[in-house]
């Protein structure tokens, strides 16, 4: 089975693509919601994130304090590293996990730090969706209800697109005068033919 990477900055459109790709037939794991999801259930992860940023990271029912940490880590590089090589090994070995209980021609495995990660060496194709910033920053105002500063802060943090884009094997370019759906069926056709 062919393992794709999808990716895009914040706002980017991603989890649009993935819904598109998902009509299409195709499974696609999550890996922001995985690693969400691990962080509350994983002992491995629990006990290394208090060893690192203290009980607080984690509330009273001992699920973790998401804007405690993002505190943290998106005003310090170093600690957003920690925080992912905590983090992403977990992650993998359930994307590894669910790749095999699948049938189909290929999976996806969305990661908004696919690349900055180095996971993009794990896959056999990689797709970025790019959009322009001045579309990202208003999407992600409206979405999370953040200023403009917090939202730049937050791409600031990550690769830019021209950057995904060269080591991509495949763009979506999700602005408003372009359709995304015809994009996808034809990454979708290619995959599914030539892998």
């Amino acid at each position: 089975m062919i393992k794709v990477g999808i990716t895009g900055g914040i706002g980017s459109g991603k989890s649009t693509a993935c819904r598109v790709f998902s009509i299409l037939g195709i499974p696609v794991f999550i890996a922001d919601l995985a690693a969400k999801q691990l962080m509350n259930t994983s002992s491995e992860i629990r006990d290394q994130l208090i060893r690192v940023f203290g009980k607080e990271v984690y509330l009273p029912d001992r699920t973790i304090d998401r804007k405690y940490l993002a505190g943290i880590v998106f005003n310090d590089p170093s600690l957003l590293a920690r925080l992912n090589s905590i983090v992403h090994p977990v992650v993998r070995k359930a994307f590894d996990d669910w790749c095999s209980t699948k049938q189909a021609p290929y999976v996806l495995h969305e990661a908004a730090i696919l690349f900055e990660s180095g996971f993009y060496k794990n896959m056999d194709k990689t797709i970025t969706v790019a959009t322009k910033l001045e579309e990202r920053i208003k999407r992600v105002t409206k979405r999370d209800h953040l200023s403009e500063e917090l939202v730049m802060q937050r791409i600031k943090n990550q690769m830019s697109d021209a950057e995904k884009i060269k080591l991509a094997d495949f763009v979506i370019c999700n602005n408003e005068d372009e359709l995304i759906i015809p994009q996808i069926i034809e990454i979708d056709k290619k995959l599914r033919i030539h892998g």
